[in-house]
């Protein structure tokens, strides 16, 4: 729970994902179009991708196979499809990482040869590896995180009532849980996303005239 609170000084409250641009061009302006977004990254998005490399930096940091780490971290690096979007998984794992390294100094060297920079999903793998987090709890933390904060965003920039953005994320209970048994089940092979009205989005939010996310 203390890995996946919002209060984990990591910096995601500032990012929308691509949020920011959509709600800008009118295409996400209601509770049932932002379920919607969410509804298809969870079935056929990038967080998906994000959260079976996380599954695999845990096995992989489980068994502090090293060069392994690193092979998954440049791979998740290389199938960022914008700057906006790499900067702030970097930026969300270096902040992760050096948190880490304060709370529990022995995780360095495993820390430390992922490499710099190092992602977001790995930095959460070896957390929960380390605090010997059951992987089914491991990801649906992480999906639950992702999903709170986008509905946060969204609150913001809507704007949507407190309440509102509470019911959303009840609704999306049986999709994470049932999320978290696919990623479980995906090969190497299997890891595709389709992502690219995110990308699109993302692109764009790099020249909104106004912003009150970084991405």
């Amino acid at each position: 729970m203390q890995l996946a609170s919002p209060a984990l000084p990591v910096g995601a409250y500032s990012y929308s994902e691509g949020l920011e641009t959509l709600v800008e061009d009118g295409a996400i302006v209601l509770p049932q179009t932002l379920r919607q977004w969410l509804e298809d990254s969870l079935r056929y998005g990038a967080i998906r991708l994000e959260a079976a490399v996380m599954l695999r930096a845990y096995r992989s940091a489980k068994i502090a196979d090293i060069a392994e780490l690193s092979r998954w971290n440049l791979w998740l690096s290389a199938s960022r499809e914008t700057e906006e979007l790499r900067n702030s998984s970097w930026q969300m794992g270096r902040s992760l990482i050096q948190l880490l390294k304060k709370l529990q100094p022995q995780i360095a060297p495993l820390a430390d040869g992922v490499g710099n920079p190092c992602n977001y999903a790995v930095a959460f793998g070896i957390a929960a590896a380390h605090w010997e987090i059951g992987i089914n709890f491991a990801l649906l933390a992480y999906l639950h995180s992702w999903a709170s904060n986008i509905i946060t965003a969204g609150i913001k920039l809507i704007p949507l009532g407190q309440t509102v953005g509470q019911q959303l994320l009840l609704e999306l209970q049986t999709l994470l849980s049932h999320t978290v048994s696919e990623i479980l089940n995906l090969e190497d092979d299997d890891l595709n996303c389709c992502t690219w009205g995110l990308s699109l989005a993302s692109m764009r939010h790099e020249i909104l005239y106004t912003r009150l996310f970084r991405s």
